[in-house]
C-alpha cells in the first residue's frame, strides 16, 4: 500500500483468481485494520484506508474487475475518458454505505463517541448525568450557507445546482455521477465565504445533554443519541453520538452478570454456633443468618439483593463467602479458653474420610 503502481490484488492481499467472498473478507479484515479510527495519530492511515476501498470497488465489480484484468490501470485513467484511480471519488459517497454495515460509522457518519463514569450504586440503581461536549453543527455565524452575512450564495456552474457530475467510465458506455468538487456536493457557491467556517456552513459548537443511566446498566454499554454527532454537510443531518458508560470499580463489592459478589468476615464462635450478622448491600445493612458449623468458603445467598434485571422485573442475588476472622491479639484468660476448647475438641474429633489422608500421605511422603 505504498506509491507507485496501483495494483487493487496487492492492495488486499489477494491472488488474481481470488473469488468474491475472498475479496470480502480481505477487505473487512484491512478495513478494520487501517481505519483512521482506530489510528488516530497515524496521519497516513487515510490514504492506506482510501486505497484499501479503492481496490474493494474495482474487485468487487465484475466489469471493473475484468477491466482491470484487461487493461490494468489504463482502464481508469484520464486519458481513457474514466476518473483517475487516485480520485475514484470520496469515501463518504462512495464508501459509506457499504462500510455502514461493516460498522464502521466513526468519522464517515459524524458519529461522535464520549464516556462517562458511574459509580457502582449509580449502576444499580440508576442515574442522570449531564454531558457538555463539542461537535460540528450548522456554522453559528452564516447559518450553514457558507456565506458571510448580507452576501449572496449562487448556483455552481459545475453542477448546475444539482451538487453531482456524470462522467464517461472508461471502455463502459456507462455514465456514473459523483459529488461535485466544486460545490462540494451541495450546489451552491457563496459569493463571500463566511470569515467563521470558510464557507464550509460548519462550525464547532458546544452542546450539553441530559443522560438517563438506567437501572442495572454493564460497564461498557453504549448509549446512542441520534442526531447528536457531527454534521458533515449543512444539507445533511448529523450522525449520532455514542455514549460509552464506565463503572467504576468498588471495594467491597464485584458483578457477576446480576449477582453481586462480597466477603464477610465472622468470629470463630459465629461460624461454630450460627447467628446473625450485619452485611452492607447496595441498599444499605442488611442482617444476615449464619448457621451453624459454618465453613470457610461457604457462599450464603442474600434474595434479591443483586442488580436489577434488564430485560425482565426482579433483582439478581447477592453472594456472601464467609471468612473465618482470627483475632491477632490474645488476654491470658482467653488463651486459656481456646487451649481447654481445644482440649475438649481433640477428644471429640472425628476421623478424616480416607480419601483425605491419602492425599495428605502423597504431599508428604
Amino acid at each position: 500500500m505504498h506509491g507507485g503502481v496501483f495494483d487493487p490484488y496487492e492492495v488486499l492481499g489477494v491472488s488474481r483468481g481470488a473469488t468474491e467472498a475472498e475479496v470480502k473478507a480481505a477487505f473487512r479484515r484491512l478495513a478494520a485494520q487501517h481505519h483512521p479510527d482506530r489510528n488516530p495519530n497515524d496521519a497516513d492511515a487515510q490514504t492506506r484506508f482510501k486505497r484499501i476501498n479503492q481496490a474493494y470497488q474495482i474487485l468487487s465489480d465484475p466489469d471493473k474487475r475484468a477491466a482491470y484484468d484487461r487493461y490494468g490501470e489504463a482502464a481508469f485513467s484520464p486519458g481513457g475518458g474514466g476518473p483517475d484511480i487516485a480520485d475514484f471519488g470520496g469515501l463518504e459517497d462512495l464508501f459509506g454505505d457499504l462500510l455502514g454495515a461493516f460498522g464502521f460509522r466513526g468519522g464517515d457518519r459524524g458519529t461522535l463517541r464520549k464516556t462517562i463514569e458511574i459509580s457502582f450504586e449509580e449502576a444499580a440503581h440508576g442515574a442522570r448525568r449531564e454531558l457538555t461536549y463539542e461537535r460540528l453543527d450548522l456554522c453559528s455565524r452564516c447559518d450553514g450557507r457558507g456565506a458571510e452575512p448580507s452576501t449572496r450564495v449562487e448556483t455552481c456552474g459545475a453542477c448546475g445546482g444539482r451538487g453531482r457530475v456524470r462522467f464517461q467510465q472508461a471502455l463502459f458506455p456507462i455514465a456514473v455521477e459523483r459529488p461535485c468538487s466544486r460545490c462540494r456536493g451541495t450546489g451552491r457557491i457563496p459569493t463571500v465565504p463566511c470569515s467563521l467556517c470558510g464557507g464550509s456552513g460548519l462550525s464547532k459548537a458546544q452542546r450539553r445533554l441530559e443522560i438517563e443511566i438506567p437501572p442495572g446498566i454493564e460497564s461498557g454499554s453504549v448509549r446512542i443519541i441520534e442526531g447528536g454527532g457531527n454534521r458533515q454537510r449543512p444539507d445533511r443531518p448529523a450522525g449520532d453520538l455514542e455514549i460509552v458508560v464506565h463503572v467504576a470499580e468498588h471495594p467491597f463489592f464485584r458483578r457477576d452478570g446480576d449477582d453481586i459478589l462480597c466477603r464477610i468476615p465472622v468470629s470463630f464462635s459465629q461460624a461454630t454456633l450460627g447467628g446473625e450478622v450485619e452485611v452492607p448491600t447496595i441498599d444499605g445493612r442488611a442482617l444476615l443468618r449464619i448457621p451453624p458449623a459454618t465453613r470457610v468458603g461457604t457462599i450464603l445467598r442474600m434474595k434479591g439483593k443483586g442488580m436489577p434485571h434488564r430485560v425482565r422485573s426482579g433483582r439478581g442475588d447477592q453472594l456472601v463467602e464467609v471468612t473465618v476472622e482470627i483475632p491477632s491479639k490474645l488476654s491470658e484468660r482467653a488463651r486459656q479458653l481456646i487451649e481447654e476448647l481445644g482440649r475438649e475438641l481433640g477428644e471429640n474429633v472425628q476421623p478424616q474420610p480416607a480419601s483425605f489422608m491419602e492425599k495428605l500421605r502423597g504431599l508428604f511422603g
